[in-house]
């Protein structure tokens, strides 16, 4: 007897439940309809994931697009799409999609980053890079570390660095772009260079963030700190050619011109080794030539030339070995070539300040 009543009560209790959800249907209608378009959303976002992953661009743009119209809140699928619109050149859609990840998700961090990007590279929209930037600056996460397993601090400071090398971009561009307005720009170059070093600071070893910071130390004719910059960034990455370039420029402007030489020899052998195009080897053979002619034109110029390029019919050099005029490729040439690309020789210049002309 007490069985069946346990039964009866089980199935009572049941129908109740059933009941109750029936009617919550009717009641909060539209809360249901929200769960279904979100599964149906569902699918077709794993739909374009499935196709991005295939390199079927237009195919995954339409299935997110279906996706979102069911389920707006999924700020991941307008990531993507807004990443496949930068690949489709259609930048203010996907700075439209952008705003719509970081809608749903303030703290998308990587949506703030590519959004002022584009926005600064693509659009000239300075200022709404750089309020993003500082958005992503504001971002305080919870930093977790277990040992072996999981640690978000080194992801959380690189977003922070490449948070403060975009902003010193935008602040550079900015500074390029602005017209009869010398105060301003002087104060945007200076914005830029602050942001390059907080940048510095955490991406120790980016070449690109030490070769900016060097640029626009130039720009704002610290010349003893951009000397030093670029040497920096030659030491981090000796292959190239900008650094080597720009660092030629700069000597030959303080007068340094067989250092600058050098430098340009550099810059030149690198660029061709790229298969650079004309305008760039154009620019580097036109500083070459004034070089060279500076270097002439002073004493003992002549010589120096003759000591750089002077080869015999066979000839061995600084363990490299040289056949009628032609280098042979070896391991040692390598290991040689290598470290003179990275050897800033005119780096003692920029440690006394008294050397500098302005």
């Amino acid at each position: 007897m007490a069985a069946r009543a346990k039964q009866i009560f089980r199935r009572l209790f049941t129908f109740i439940l059933f009941a109750a959800f029936i009617a919550s249907m009717f009641v909060y209608p539209a809360w249901y309809r929200r769960q279904v378009n979100k599964v149906k959303g569902m699918y077709y976002v794993a739909q374009g994931d499935k196709y991005l992953r295939k390199a079927k661009f237009q195919v995954a743009i339409d299935q997110y697009q279906k996706g979102l119209e069911f389920y707006p809140e999924h700020y991941g699928a307008w990531f993507n799409l807004g990443n496949l619109y930068v690949a489709y050149e259609d930048f203010y859609s996907a700075i439209d999609a952008y705003k719509n990840a970081i809608k749903y998700n303030p703290d998308y961090v990587l949506a703030r980053m590519n959004y002022g990007i584009i926005s600064s590279e693509k659009l000239g929209d300075f200022d709404g890079a750089i309020e993003q930037y500082d958005k992503i600056l504001e971002i305080r996460r919870k930093l977790v570390y277990i040992p072996f397993v999981f640690n978000n601090l080194r992801s959380y400071k690189t977003n922070i660095g490449l948070a403060y090398y975009n902003k010193g971009v935008a602040y550079r561009q900015k500074s390029t772009y602005i017209d009869n307005d010398d105060e301003n720009r002087e104060e945007y170059l200076h914005r830029a260079i602050e942001a390059y070093e907080d940048a510095v600071k955490i991406l120790k070893d980016d070449y690109d963030a030490r070769y900016n910071l060097a640029l626009a130390y130039h720009l704002n004719g610290d010349y003893n700190l951009a000397g030093l910059t670029y040497c920096k960034a030659i030491e981090i990455a000796p292959t190239n050619y900008e650094a080597h370039y720009n660092l030629a420029v700069l000597l030959n402007h303080l007068k340094y011109y067989k250092e600058a030489l050098t430098e340009m020899h550099k810059a030149n052998t690198l660029i061709s080794a790229d298969d650079g195009d004309s305008n760039q080897s154009r620019y580097v053979f036109d500083v070459m030539n004034d070089v060279t002619r500076r270097i002439l034109s002073s004493d003992g110029g002549r010589n120096f030339l003759s000591e750089q390029f002077d080869m015999g019919e066979n000839s061995s050099t600084n363990g490299l070995t040289y056949v009628n005029g032609k280098i042979v490729a070896s391991e040692e040439l390598d290991k040689s070539m290598m470290k003179n690309f990275q050897t800033c020789s005119a780096k003692s210049i920029f440690r006394d300040e008294e050397n500098l002309d302005d």
